[in-house]
């Protein structure tokens, strides 16, 4: 159709991808143009048929969300994306954005939202939902984890202990114990299992 807003889907759940082709389908002027289940897929694709724009998953096989939209960004200046996704942490959303996102919704919006979105996005808009914007809004003053920080915590998601951590990160068994006194402090956690909670919901470390 002349003049329809050209859409590629990037989404590894053929059930959830078929949903929202239907949707998309419901809308004389949107059409669904490249669809794919993985990263890798998806960069190529895009590189292929040069979308209006791109509806992302973040958590995709072979090269997730964040480093697609980071290359296809790089590659394409101009490409406008809109991120989908079940993460709803407050880091996950800043780290789309900085990547070069122009929206984020959360699947549970979809019904609602999607077609406003597309629709926004293609005409130069950003797209932040009301809960979207209520996520960084709650965590706007909240102190951001280190490079350092998210690599300790990351072995402590691992099971290792002060000492495993300090010979894999090569620092002293001290400086371990100072970071980690740090990351309870930002995160208002109790102890270390609640401090991988914390971050594994905002979204510092991957699931």
């Amino acid at each position: 159709m002349s003049g329809s807003i050209r859409i590629l889907i990037a989404e590894d759940h053929p059930l959830m991808r078929s949903g929202i082709i239907a949707e998309i389908s419901a809308e004389p002027e949107l059409k669904v143009i490249a669809e794919a289940e993985d990263g890798a897929k998806a960069l190529d694709l895009f590189r292929s048929h040069r979308p209006d724009v791109s509806l992302i998953d973040l958590r995709l096989p072979k090269m997730n969300g964040l480093q697609v939209i980071e290359e296809i960004r790089r590659e394409f200046p101009n490409a406008r994306i809109i991120v989908l996704t079940t993460a709803a942490g407050d880091a996950h959303v800043v780290r789309a954005f900085r990547a070069g996102a122009a929206g984020y919704l959360l699947k549970h919006m979809l019904r609602d939202e999607l077609i406003h979105a597309i629709r926004d996005v293609h005409a130069g808009k950003r797209c932040i939902p009301a809960e979207v914007a209520r996520i960084m809004a709650e965590n706007v003053l909240a102190d951001s984890m280190t490079e350092r920080e998210v690599e300790v915590l990351t072995r402590v998601a691992e099971g290792l202990s002060n000492k495993e951590i300090a010979t894999c990160l090569f620092i002293s068994e001290y400086t371990v114990k100072a970071h980690l006194k740090t990351i309870l402090l930002k995160l208002g956690a109790n102890d270390r299992t609640h401090a991988v909670m914390i971050a594994l919901q905002r979204g510092f470390l991957d699931a």
